[in-house]
């Protein structure tokens, strides 16, 4: 074997300036997995054309270019490490969709990765990615490909009218494309929708700002000069959907304010719900301030002692664990996304209503405990990549070929090979015309780049109809 260093592509579903977890963690992965230059790391991010950054982007954040973007992304990525990490970035084609609230691909984003390169694909979000994919299977292009799960579509989509319903169809299609497109899965809590073969473990980290916060924290209250760490009493942050757990918390605040009598809480949050959540905090005897949404490491929140997350749709929090690294008492649900937290000694979790009451008093009236190194640690992108690299399995990457094409060699391939191969063979099929695509859920005109992304992308712009080549010797 040559000195060929491995190549980590990481293909995401969202990007900066978009706050969201699969842009802001797979950037940090990308980062420390190259800290040390033992390997190649390229983050794969979606490039939007400027009417849908205009649908998705904040404050009226927009590009002209994806080297604009790209600096954009660097820049922030700058200001919360302390090191310079040399990884690349490439974009993908995409769309929003706005019925789905989410960044769709447009055609084989595969591609974007040279086959010379392709060892090992990470899919942030493997169901999302790979729902409307059409082109190279990735197991033939890759040698290994791992999906981490980040959401728990499941349980959004039982909230929608029929949701029961659409939830069984969901999780069967989840299942389906997740199972032929990777070799590995990481679960990053038991609250995802499980899969084959799958590992639970949290491959996340929090942005390094909120440990140093934590770590000031600490040193004021071992200052022994009578100053208090924290001065406020409760907040919660987070979108301001019903789904992100300000149904749950009005509901409990709601349901005991004669046992919380006095308890204020200040709630932080945008989103298409801050009209009703507003008007539902104002019906209560409680004093509930509702404050648009703002950067969780914003100096507003330093002086918070206790957060308030009853959120069961999360899969792993990504508030809680910033809240946890500044040193707060956290009080969240007994719940499978909160398993990896319990292990703090500030993470308090109740099982009902009275538990909630019990946690929160008690909350208000002691001080965090303060965090060790050990967990300080345990919290940071340093332990996360440790994890990642741990169940990744990487280390057999160069002894794995990629996959034959599909159907080659078919007889002699075992029983499951040849079924998940048949299977991997009707996606492609069922994805290949533009009318079962729109059956899918998929994006208009997401089978191939449009001219004008082609254009911004640099891409050559592909014929009006598609090419007479035979779609197995393409898989």
């Amino acid at each position: 074997m040559d000195n060929k260093k491995q190549h980590i592509a990481i293909f995401t579903t969202a990007s900066l300036p978009w706050m969201t977890g699969t842009a802001v963690n797979p950037l940090f992965r990308a980062a420390f997995l190259a800290k040390d230059g033992s390997r190649k790391v390229t983050l794969v991010i979606p490039w939007l054309s400027l009417q849908h950054q205009k649908l998705v982007y904040p404050n009226n954040i927009t590009f002209t270019s994806p080297s604009e973007q790209q600096v954009y992304v660097r820049q922030w990525l700058q200001e919360r490490i302390s090191f310079s990490p040399a990884f690349s970035i490439q974009f993908y084609p995409a769309k929003f969709a706005v019925d789905k609230r989410s960044i769709l691909s447009v055609g084989d984003i595969s591609e974007v990765i040279p086959d010379e390169d392709a060892d090992v694909a990470v899919l942030e979000e493997p169901e999302h990615l790979t729902w409307f994919h059409h082109g190279k299977r990735w197991k033939t292009k890759f040698r290994l490909v791992i999906g981490i799960i980040h959401t728990n579509y499941l349980e959004y989509i039982k909230r929608e009218k029929h949701g029961r319903v659409k939830a069984v169809v969901v999780k069967y299609i989840n299942s389906w494309v997740v199972e032929i497109y990777c070799h590995k899965v990481i679960r990053l809590s038991a609250a995802t929708q499980d899969y084959p073969n799958s590992i639970i473990c949290n491959v996340h980290g929090v942005n390094p700002k909120f440990l140093e916060i934590g770590k000031k924290k600490i040193e004021l209250q071992q200052s022994g000069n009578g100053n208090q760490a924290f001065t406020k009493g409760a907040y919660y942050i987070g979108k301001m959907v019903w789904s992100k757990g300000y149904k749950e918390l009005i509901k409990l605040l709601q349901d005991n304010q004669k046992e919380l009598i006095g308890l204020e809480v200040d709630l932080y949050g945008s989103g298409e719900d801050s009209d009703q959540v507003q008007a539902a905090a104002k019906k209560l005897d409680l004093v509930v301030r509702v404050y648009p949404g703002r950067d969780h490491a914003d100096p507003v929140f330093h002086d918070y002692k206790v957060f308030l997350n009853p959120s069961t749709t999360d899969v792993v929090c990504t508030t809680t664990a910033e809240a946890l690294a500044m040193g707060k008492i956290v009080v969240c649900a007994n719940h499978p996304s909160n398993e990896f937290f319990k292990q703090f000694v500030n993470c308090w979790t109740y099982d009902n209503s009275k538990g909630f009451v019990e946690a929160t008093s008690r909350a208000l009236t002691e001080e965090p405990a303060e965090l060790t190194g050990a967990q300080r640690h345990e919290l940071s992108w340093e332990a996360a990549t440790e994890r990642f690299l741990r169940v990744a399995d990487l280390d057999q990457v160069f002894a794995r070929k990629p996959a034959k094409s599909l159907l080659k060699n078919f007889a002699s391939t075992s029983l499951n090979t040849r079924m998940e191969d048949v299977s991997a063979y009707l996606h492609y099929v069922a994805l290949g015309s533009e009318t079962s695509r729109r059956a899918f859920g998929a994006i208009p005109g997401s089978l191939q780049p449009d001219e004008e992304l082609c254009q911004e992308l640099g891409l050559a712009i592909p014929a009006a109809t598609q090419g007479s080549k035979d779609p197995v010797d393409t898989l």
